[in-house]
């Protein structure tokens, strides 16, 4: 028995919550997984999981080993990476989730500079607005804008959205150009919805101008679960948009899109990086977030003050 392979399995079944599920994200098949969690029981004299039909929970003693194991496993990593010039060179397989639109306009284009720098760290990147189950899944970070609501994840602010409304020259020249927020209430405005993970429907948008504040919902034709259709959406002139900066930037430029409401406010989105708790931050890790919070400051600074 490789102890080291023993662990890991050990480690990803109590993370996963089940033998299945550590066996897809160990590319190990579930016997080879349940043979190791059963050597390392043998070897080590203790019931380490109760297993049932429907679950699998972790014992007193597991426990206590899975507090020992993720340690250990941490340390391994840093001694492999601290050995000769692999201190300035972390290596090893990073597995990250990012929103679609960030990916494809902010952090993909900038991934051959991180590549130059980190030439060792190779990426499984998985492009979604969905919610991923950080831990059930074994992904070592997501890259997340909005409050985060899992308050059990450990979490670095790195950056705020500013945020505008946006609508295509053809949907304004087909239902005109509203001058208040409350017209997009109108029976002849729509809007372009977008359904959040966390919900599974659309929001109302808060804004603000110096004297008033509102909260607009207004009626759709299409709403989408994806940052980058919710933007083809509004260029193909099917409704308003809320939109980041960043996303909307060229296509103003260019005409595609036109603000709308100057003078009124929308409050900046956070944008996070999530990871497990209990879970070392591995120098590829560490490096990672340091590179999204740098670009961030490029992109999307924060503006607001952050809580001690």
């Amino acid at each position: 028995m490789d102890r080291f392979d023993a662990m890991q399995a050990f480690v990803r079944v109590v993370e996963a919550g089940s033998f299945t599920k550590a066996a897809e994200t160990l590319h190990m098949s579930k016997t080879s997984v349940t043979q190791l969690v059963q050597q390392l029981e043998a070897r080590l004299r203790v019931k380490l999981l109760n297993r049932t039909t429907r679950k699998v929970n972790v014992t007193a003693d597991g426990a206590v080993f899975y507090e020992r194991a993720v340690r250990l496993l941490a340390d391994l990593d840093d001694a492999e990476t601290g050995l000769s010039g692999a201190s300035v060179q972390p290596r090893g397989r990073l597995r990250v989730d990012v929103p679609s639109p960030l990916a494809s306009m902010i952090l993909v284009p900038a991934l051959p500079a991180f590549h130059a720098r980190y030439p060792d760290i190779q990426f499984d990147m998985g492009v979604s607005d969905r919610m991923v189950d950080i831990i059930g899944e074994n992904v070592d970070c997501v890259v997340r804008g909005g409050e985060l609501t899992d308050q059990s994840l450990m979490a670095r602010r790195v950056g705020d959205l500013q945020l505008g409304v946006f609508a295509a020259p053809s949907y304004l020249a087909r239902v005109g150009t509203p001058s208040h927020p409350r017209e997009l209430e109108d029976s002849a405005h729509r809007i372009v919805g977008f359904l959040w993970a966390r919900t599974g429907r659309a929001l109302p948008y808060a804004m603000r101008s110096d004297s008033e504040s509102v909260e607009i919902k207004g009626r759709y034709v299409l709403a989408v679960d994806d940052g980058n259709a919710y933007l083809a959406a509004g260029l193909a002139g099917l409704g308003v948009l809320w939109m980041p900066d960043y996303m909307s930037k060229a296509h103003e430029a260019r005409g595609d899109l036109v603000r709308l409401f100057e003078g009124w406010r929308l409050d900046p989105m956070p944008i996070f990086v999530a990871f497990p708790p209990n879970r070392h931050i591995s120098r590829k890790l560490r490096v990672f977030i340091d590179w999204v919070a740098e670009l961030m400051t490029h992109h999307a600074p924060i503006t607001a003050r952050q809580e001690a």
